[in-house]
């Protein structure tokens, strides 16, 4: 009898050099996508029937994660126990190499399990630093894990405003991407979270010049295709003054993706999937 097991992983992950964390088309691999090398890491471990990865949170090319999450099934060869979760993690990391990749946490779940279905919720983080006309004003590291915008100064109290506004539950539509892949998806979403707090960078202390950086949070069970990217474009405009508040909420109640303004979402490179939480009970293990 064959000792199956389903495995919770957690990992994070650069997403620069990704074509973001779902898998490839075989005959568009040239960049690969994070489920990819995790899949082709999992391989290595020689298991007896062919494993796919159930990954909890898509993310776009050149996105980035803190903690993203993901299941599958692994069955071992000669009826060998399953692997133990440091030592999953422990091999995991060995096969995917010099990959901008790591497995941070593994765990046995109930065959039931579903990673996706799941999540009770998931956190994203924008990160922004002011007062960026070029890509050489930012220390070396930050390049692509950030935006950096012209303006030195945030209109902070306006963003708040518009932040508190997208807060609870909306139609969200005008915030969909426009060709997004998934239309039937509800455009109802429950924003628990829309915050604003100043943020640092990862090396200011080995830099010329000091940068002020600022972080947008979002929480929710769920997201649209591209909707955080629009929103964190949004709040930075109304801290702009590019668009006001009153327009910001023409554009959520239009329930329209058209309505939102050309060229006002965030680049990919400043965003960063931080968390993905569950229940303790729908983790717990009945051996």
């Amino acid at each position: 009898m064959n000792n199956s097991a389903r495995y919770l992983i957690f990992f994070q992950y650069i997403g620069t050099a990704y074509r973001g964390v779902v898998k490839v088309p075989p005959q568009q691999q040239e960049v690969k996508g994070v489920q990819d090398h995790l899949e082709n890491a999992i391989r290595k471990l020689r298991p007896l029937t062919p494993v796919s990865l159930f990954i909890s949170s898509r993310t776009d090319a050149g996105v980035h994660a803190l903690s993203n999450s993901a299941h599958f099934d692994l069955v071992r060869t000669n009826d060998k126990p399953p692997f133990s979760e440091d030592v999953l993690v422990e091999a995991l990391n060995f096969h995917l190499g010099a990959e901008q990749i790591r497995v941070t946490g593994a765990r046995r779940v109930p065959d039931q399990f579903h990673a996706r279905f799941q999540a009770q919720s998931r956190t994203y983080v924008y990160r922004v630093a002011l007062g960026i006309s070029h890509r050489s004003q930012l220390p070396l590291p930050e390049c692509d894990l950030c935006w950096g915008v012209r303006h030195t100064v945030l209109d902070m109290e306006a963003m708040r405003d518009a932040a508190a506004m997208l807060v609870g539950t909306h139609d969200f539509s005008s915030f969909r991407a426009v060709n997004s892949d998934l239309p039937f998806k509800s455009p109802i979403k429950t924003m628990d979270v829309v915050g604003i707090q100043p943020g640092s960078s990862f090396v200011q202390a080995h830099f010329h010049r000091e940068i002020l950086f600022w972080e947008l949070t979002f929480r929710s069970r769920s997201f649209l295709y591209k909707q955080v990217r629009r929103m964190a474009g949004a709040l930075v405009a109304v801290g702009q003054r590019r668009l006001s508040i009153s327009h910001l909420k023409e554009i959520l109640e239009a329930r329209d993706s058209l309505a939102f303004p050309q060229g006002l979402a965030a680049p990919a490179h400043g965003l960063f999937l931080t968390g993905v939480e569950y229940k303790d009970s729908d983790l717990q293990l009945k051996l």
